[in-house]
Order: structure tokens, then C-alpha cells, then sequence
């Protein structure tokens, strides 16, 4: 499938309670991937959830995104969340400050189509003091409106990240 991805833009950033890639969606493309890699959790023990950016340039943090995940974790019974009208998509990475190997990948559809919601899948890992977890999760942005962008952010604290979005051919 890396024959039918093109490199649209990335950003990076070091020591931030929050990371934005901005006017990367465009009617060029449907399907876009995204991909997420944790250098550094710095401060706090956390999770770095996304947020979309509207084409004003605004993080989009209304009641408008529905959600679910599966968490995979090696040491405990694997566990569900649902949840609808909330302020983002669930957190793709949770870390302890003594550990910084985490990542994964999300595609978004139909970002740029200011007449359809956008929808959001994603699968992500992360390593815990007690373990590793991985993640599958599902979401969708219940506004039709266009989408210019996305936005990282830390409930809490710093991290170090870089981000890479791609359009899917």
C-alpha cells in the first residue's frame, strides 16, 4: 500500500502540551493517513488524544465527535469504551513518564467534503510500565462541515512527537 500513499505534509514538536498539521486536507483526496510517533512524554503520566481543525483555523472542541475503542492490554482483560457528543476522538496513546515507545496510525475520510461528517479509524500502541496496549478505534465528527486540519493535544503535561499525513490514492 506505500505505492498508493502521497506525502502530503508533517509537522513536529518538541516539549508541546500540543501538535497541529494544518491545511493538509484538500478535495484532492477522500482518504487520508495519518501517522502519529511518540519521542518523549515529559512531564505527566498522560494520553494524547486528536482533535480536527476547522477551515478557520479553529481546533474544533464542541460536543461534536462520537467514539469508540477497543483496549488490547497484555496484562489485563481487554476493555471497550463508547462514548457520544464529546469534545474529541478517544486517546490513541497513553504513557507513563518512564516510557516513550509509542505510535500508530489513523485514517480520516471525507475531511475536506464540507457536506458529509468525517469519520475517523485508528490503530495504535504504546508501551506502559505494566505492559504493552494496543488500540482499535472509531469515531466520527458529527458536523458536516469542512476539515482543514488535525490537532493533537495532551490532557495534561508535554510531549515530544512527530506527525506525517498522507494522501491515500
Amino acid at each position: 500500500m506505500a505505492t498508493n500513499l502521497e506525502f502530503i505534509k508533517s509537522a513536529s514538536g518538541t516539549s508541546v502540551s500540543s501538535l497541529s498539521v494544518t491545511d493538509c486536507f484538500s478535495a484532492d483526496y477522500d482518504v487520508y493517513a495519518i501517522t502519529f510517533k511518540l519521542t518523549d512524554k515529559l512531564t505527566t503520566d498522560d494520553d494524547l488524544s486528536l482533535r480536527l481543525i476547522d477551515s478557520s483555523g479553529s481546533v474544533i472542541s464542541a460536543s461534536e465527535y462520537d467514539r469508540a475503542n477497543l483496549n488490547m492490554n497484555t496484562n489485563a482483560t481487554f476493555g471497550e469504551g463508547i462514548s457520544t457528543g464529546t469534545t474529541s476522538f478517544f486517546s490513541h496513546i497513553e504513557l507513563t513518564t518512564s516510557n516513550d515507545n509509542a505510535g500508530g496510525i489513523s485514517y480520516i475520510f471525507n475531511p475536506f467534503d464540507s457536506s458529509s461528517y468525517t469519520f475517523h479509524t485508528a490503530q495504535t500502541t504504546s508501551f506502559k510500565t505494566v505492559g504493552f496496549l494496543g488500540k482499535k478505534i472509531i469515531g466520527v465528527h458529527k458536523s458536516a462541515e469542512q476539515i482543514t486540519g488535525i490537532n493533537y493535544f495532551a490532557d495534561s503535561g508535554t510531549f515530544s512527537a512527530t506527525i506525517s499525513v498522507y494522501g491515500v490514492k
